[in-house]
């Protein structure tokens, strides 16, 4: 009796245990990923652009910016030279980056809603940062920093001329002109910054004043001169193997090179020539992302975030992706990226400002010439908005990018160098 009682304790123990695992493992099952639309991801994107750029612009527009803005430096750094060049460094940059969906005509939609309200305010705000009586009179006039992020605010407004430039009053673009002539005052260093003074000499082109030849010039030449081949361009003399190439050098030549094209500047060829080594180092920049939306933090300047796809973004901007690149699977590589970034790091302080770091606060990794204005870089990484709701970037079901399909057997484009 006693051996059918443990036979039969034991075929119990056995049954719940199988079952209880049955059950365990029913539960641990992964749930089929949910189908996410573009629509989806564009209304993701739209948000949290918003969500990144409203203090800087908000805050400008009310005069209140050099009040509100926290000034974060790294460790051993002193405030007082980040206060002379970090508003303007935040403002530029943010400018450069929500120029192509302000760009957009208004609409009914939630995301119109934003947009209007975010041009109308930087309208105000950029009023504010040249007029000398302002709180916010921003400093154009002293130390070399302005001449960089002058260009982000000149590639702004060429960028979005119709919805940032052409709408101001007559006085604010006299007194803008004026603090872009006051750059000539200074020099930078010798490698992308002649890209800076190159283009804030072309946007007082494209305005009808007169420009600096030499500035153009040696711009013009220089960076040309220091192409390496396959997309990739050396930043100085010395090649640095970061993401410089995405952060300035391809958008802001291309965007610099446009300009001199139209004026009849530069023939059309080189500028076409600089659009094509982009899309080329473009294919480089979607083949980084992993499968899980992460990326490879090296280099120089790895607080700036998403600026690490400007020139990817461009190139979708512009319609001009290389083949093999859907537009969707950008669309879907990048939104893992800023899943990724934005969603599981804490890039953000209370109030809503970035901080110093690349995951979350890492104020040890920002290099001695940032501060919480130069963060505002990361804005770059959303040109893609400036495409319409309606374009098949965001109409396309989703699709995996390179790595991804690498990475799951799936079959994918081979890279070969090429000769341009």
């Amino acid at each position: 009796m006693r051996k059918i009682f443990k036979y039969a304790f034991l075929i119990a123990v056995i049954l719940f245990t199988g079952n209880t695992a049955l059950v365990a493992q029913q539960k641990n099952k992964k749930k089929p990923a949910a189908i996410v639309t573009g629509t989806q991801d564009r209304e993701y994107w739209a948000n949290l652009l918003y969500k990144m750029s409203s203090p800087v612009i908000f805050n400008l527009a009310n005069g209140t910016l050099k009040q509100q803005m926290p000034v974060e430096v790294p460790p051993g750094e002193k405030t007082d030279f980040f206060k002379k060049v970090t508003y303007l460094e935040a403002v530029g940059r943010t400018m450069a980056g929500v120029a192509p969906w302000l760009a957009l005509p208004d609409d009914e939609t939630k995301e119109g809603a934003m947009r209007k309200k975010l041009r109308i305010a930087l309208l105000k705000g950029i009023a504010n940062a040249v007029d000398p009586a302002n709180p916010d009179y921003l400093n154009f006039r002293t130390e070399s920093q302005p001449i960089v992020d002058a260009a982000y605010m000149a590639q702004a407004f060429l960028r979005a001329p119709k919805a940032l430039w052409e709408p101001l009053d007559a006085v604010t673009k006299d007194r803008i002109a004026t603090e872009f002539m006051a750059l000539r005052t200074r020099t930078g260093a010798y490698n992308n910054w002649l890209l800076f003074a190159g283009i804030n000499e072309a946007f007082l082109l494209s305005i009808g004043k007169q420009a600096d030849p030499v500035r153009i010039e040696f711009a013009k030449r220089k960076i040309t001169e220091w192409y390496q081949g396959d997309g990739w361009y050396s930043d100085g003399p010395g090649f640095s193997m970061d993401y410089y190439n995405s952060y300035v050098i391809h958008p802001m030549l291309v965007d610099f090179f446009k300009v001199l094209s139209d004026k009849k500047r530069l023939n059309v060829e080189a500028y076409n020539t600089a659009v094509k080594r982009m899309v080329r180092y473009s294919e480089f920049s979607e083949r980084i992302i992993s499968p899980d939306g992460t990326y490879p933090p090296m280099g120089r300047s790895v607080t700036y975030r998403t600026a690490t796809f400007q020139a990817l973004g461009q190139v979708a901007l512009m319609d001009r992706l290389p083949s093999g690149i859907s537009p969707a699977q950008v669309r879907c590589g990048l939104t893992a990226v800023m899943h990724r970034m934005y969603d599981q790091c804490n890039n953000f302080d209370k109030d809503g400002w970035l901080v110093l770091g690349f995951c979350g606060a890492q104020p040890g990794i920002a290099d001695g010439y940032t501060s919480t204005g130069s963060l505002y870089m990361a804005t770059l990484g959303f040109l893609p908005l400036g495409l319409p709701a309606d374009h098949k970037f965001w109409t396309d079901p989703a699709a995996d990018w390179t790595s991804k399909k690498a990475w799951t057997g799936q079959p994918f484009k081979k890279d070969y160098h090429v000769e341009y």
